[in-house]
């Protein structure tokens, strides 16, 4: 083949190959280009769902940390007020007050008692005679001098017959009877068996006050006085000024009939 039938040839092969391949360079040199700017679409799309969520996370955590620090205060305010020391009372200010209704009625009941000195005249209703007493605040019982005390039955029930003195008179006895109250058992300092003692109720009257109490019947002939006043007539009743004999006055009805009503002192033989 000659030589300018084939140049001319290769021309005409050439040149529609080289356009071939320079086509398929430019496409693809677009496609690159093209997945480039959807590449940096999404990264712009997701930097800035990123922000989204890193200011989302943010604003979670201040809260939980503003709420943690909520918490925290009224846990110490709580602790605080748990362990609070306790404050001391204030001192009340002294005043004058009026006095209360039990110390009234403490005092009202005072001067309601009897003022009795350590000897009173003693008047006893029946047989109506009128002795000199002893008040003594140490023993429990009273008693009064009988003599020949006996017992025996009335009516199924146990009675007690006894003489007393009549005063301003030495020897002279009366003899009483009355129901037993009971029996008191006397233990002597002297001795070493006990004394069984007839027991009692007379009515009698010191000052304008009467009243039945019990009696311990015994022979107090050898003592200064007829009649011993225990505790069981002063307690609640009577107030002992030991400073003072005679602090009563017996009214006069028990002081009227003569030779009856005249106190007895039993002088120590």
């Amino acid at each position: 083949m000659p030589m300018r039938a084939l140049r001319t040839l290769s021309r005409w092969v050439l040149v529609p190959a080289l356009g071939t391949l320079l086509a398929g360079c430019s496409g693809s040199a677009l496609v690159k280009r093209d997945d480039l700017s959807t590449l940096k679409q999404a990264e712009t799309v997701q930097s800035g769902e990123l922000r989204q969520l890193s200011e989302d996370l943010k604003a979670h955590h201040r809260g939980m940390v503003r709420n943690n620090n909520e918490n925290t205060r009224a846990l110490i305010e709580t602790i605080r007020e748990q362990i609070k020391p306790p404050s001391c009372p204030k001192r009340p200010q002294p005043v004058c007050s009026s006095v209360s209704s039990g110390e009234t009625a403490s005092s009202s009941h005072f001067q309601d008692m009897l003022v009795v000195g350590e000897l009173e005249k003693v008047h006893f209703l029946e047989p109506g005679f009128t002795y000199e007493a002893r008040v003594d605040t140490g023993a429990e019982t009273s008693s009064l001098d009988a003599r020949n005390v006996t017992y025996f039955e009335r009516n199924g029930e146990d009675w007690v017959r006894f003489d007393v003195p009549v005063p301003g008179t030495k020897n002279e006895l009366k003899t009483l009877e009355r129901p037993l109250s009971r029996n008191a058992r006397i233990i002597q300092a002297s001795a070493d068996d006990s004394e069984r003692r007839a027991v009692v109720e007379l009515q009698f009257a010191i000052g304008d006050h009467v009243q039945k109490a019990e009696f311990t019947l015994s022979n107090r002939e050898a003592l200064s006085n007829t009649v011993l006043i225990g505790r069981n007539i002063l307690r609640d009743i009577m107030l002992v000024d030991v400073g003072k004999d005679f602090a009563t006055q017996l009214p006069a009805k028990f002081t009227s009939k003569a030779g009856k009503n005249q106190s007895a002192k039993e002088a120590p033989q």
